[in-house]
């Protein structure tokens, strides 16, 4: 399958995916994640249902707090 990730093509062996599955297999691991899936908000408990197919446009941003 083919998805636009972050803007970018990314091929990937699977024919659909979970957002779950898409973070380990890129191995996003930051705790603060916002996703997108064309455009689209995905909240953090949906991740384990949401899944993502070949076409999809989809972003992931991690959010870095400070002070």
């Amino acid at each position: 399958m083919k998805i636009q990730l972050n803007n970018r093509e990314e091929e990937f062996g699977f024919t659909q995916l979970t957002i779950t599955e898409l973070l380990a297999e890129k191995n996003f691991t930051f705790r603060m994640l916002v996703v997108k899936v064309n455009g689209e908000l995905v909240k953090r408990h949906e991740f384990d249902q949401k899944l993502v197919k070949d076409g999809d446009d989809v972003m992931i941003l991690h959010l870095i707090t400070g002070g």
